[in-house]
């Protein structure tokens, strides 16, 4: 008797009617439905393009989540299913007959292919399903008279050929079908092809947009009244990859004011806005109490990274109703030890029993404005992560600071600056002081609480561009090894 195990009736079956493609076409209409998604995976991951296209016109079901199946750099399969969904638009299905109502194109799995799978490799389970429980694991959209396409868009001034033709065959549909953009990334694309999109992908359906571009103070204005659409907006990123956001060339002061706000007064507008990321933003110094000012809703997370701010809208922080839910808060890269850090520690402490990751990398800061948060940092009892790293603290603050983490009880991972100490005159490290002060800092640690994942990290060396960091033992940047 041969060890293999001869294949089942079914799965023979199968792999016939999909190794001949004019075979598999003709009698779609009579493969049980749950066996559509696995001869449709196999169609896709053999470039069968005709099936594509013939199974798409024909889909049986209301919902296609084809995104983590298509490979965007294949054109021809593009084309095959964009071909198949013309098909659809124009096909005649008798009544009570499901048709395809949402292609999903976005690159996110879901449980839909599961199904098919099972059911390939359980013949007795494939008994058991039907259409009924491949329906059970489609989103609950409602019947709708148009076909909807989901995707998620990456734009910029060069688009690859597969995506410019997508964009292209969705300009000339966008009458007959619904064409909605949950995520869109944007990297300096022309105005043109920015609101040519727009026009077919409607901005209120966008619920997380980033934004990385060089655009002028201007151009960032005119590009307002789209971002103001995106009123079901949960997420946003702005990081503008030049400093010309904010000098350009003949503006006057006035006209200045004017562009930023209209930039601003757009957050009024969005309706679940959550979690905000802003990082280089130029504008932002005297202008971010502003942005807080406007929020209507609640946020779950607020970076600020590498930008200028001033104490005014430090001042803000403490009296913004729509911070007080934070689990997220990032200043990094951020100069605070000119500004007074008392709003930040009332702000930290209305975040007592909500706060899980807190941010303060490259931030300046000296042991007098750690003194100052002591109390409220004390009384997080939700931080699983916290960062320091490249701030200016002595050894006596570090160890007060770790003396009084005994409530940290959740915590993850923590990560600190070596002491000043450990550096000399010339701000080189000292390798000894390096090792046996960040060993005793974890010795006043271990004394309160059991740390998961420790680090202490110097600056970084500036003849090897490395750092030294102390954790489970030493390690050293080239220049001490």
């Amino acid at each position: 008797m041969s060890g293999q195990t001869p294949p089942t009736l079914q799965k023979r079956a199968r792999q016939t009617q999909l190794r001949d493609e004019a075979l598999a076409i003709s009698p779609l209409g009579n493969v049980p439905a749950v066996y559509v998604p696995w001869l449709f995976q196999e169609a896709f991951a053999g470039r069968h393009n005709s099936l594509i296209k013939t199974m798409v016109a024909a889909w049986p079901f209301q919902y296609l989540p084809v995104g983590p199946l298509i490979n965007m750099h294949n054109l021809e399969t593009l084309q095959a299913l964009l071909d198949g969904v013309d098909r659809r638009l124009t096909r005649k299905f008798p009544p009570g007959r499901p048709k395809l109502q949402v292609l999903d194109m976005r690159n996110v799995h879901h449980g839909f292919w599961n199904i098919g799978s099972d059911a390939n490799d359980s013949d007795s389970d494939a008994e058991t399903l039907d259409e009924k429980q491949v329906v059970k694991a489609l989103p609950r959209y409602a019947l709708r008279q148009r076909l909807k396409i989901i995707v998620d868009l990456s734009i910029s001034s060069q688009l690859n050929e597969e995506k410019a033709y997508f964009l292209n065959w969705a300009k000339q549909r966008k009458g007959s079908i619904n064409f909605c953009c949950t995520k869109m990334k944007i990297w300096d694309a022309p105005d043109k092809v920015i609101r040519e999109i727009m026009n077919v992908f409607h901005p209120e359906h966008i619920t997380e947009l980033e934004l990385y571009t060089d655009w002028t103070l201007l151009r960032l204005a005119h590009f307002a009244p789209y971002f103001g659409q995106m009123k079901n907006l949960e997420k946003v990123f702005l990081a503008p990859l030049h400093k010309n956001t904010s000098p350009i060339m003949n503006i006057t002061g006035a006209s200045k004011v004017k562009c930023i706000k209209k930039i601003i007064s757009q957050f009024s507008k969005f309706n679940c806005l959550q979690h905000v990321f802003m990082k280089r933003v130029h504008f932002l110094r005297d202008h971010l109490h502003q942005i807080l000012g406007c929020l209507r809703t609640p946020l779950q997370t607020l970076s600020i990274t590498h930008c200028l701010i001033s104490q005014t809208d430090l001042d803000s922080f403490s009296c913004c109703h729509n911070l007080f839910k934070l689990k997220n808060l990032e200043i990094r890269g951020v100069t605070l030890f000119a500004l007074d850090l008392m709003p930040l520690r009332g702000l930290l402490g209305k975040l007592a029993g909500t706060l899980k990751s807190l941010d303060f990398q490259w931030c300046s800061m000296k042991d007098s404005q750690l003194i100052v948060l002591l109390p409220a940092l004390s009384q997080c009892s939700q931080l699983n992560q916290i960062n320091f790293y490249s701030n200016d603290f002595s050894m006596a603050i570090l160890k007060d600071l770790l003396q009084h983490t005994a409530t940290w009880s959740k915590m993850n991972v923590e990560q600190y600056p070596v002491p000043l100490e450990c550096y000399d005159a010339l701000g080189h490290v000292s390798r000894e002081r390096f090792v046996e002060l960040c060993q005793e800092l974890m010795d006043t640690l271990r004394a309160k609480r059991e740390p998961k994942s420790i680090s202490f990290a110097t600056n970084v060396c500036q003849n090897c561009g490395k750092t030294c960091v102390y954790g489970q033992g030493a390690r050293l940047c080239s220049c001490l090894q």
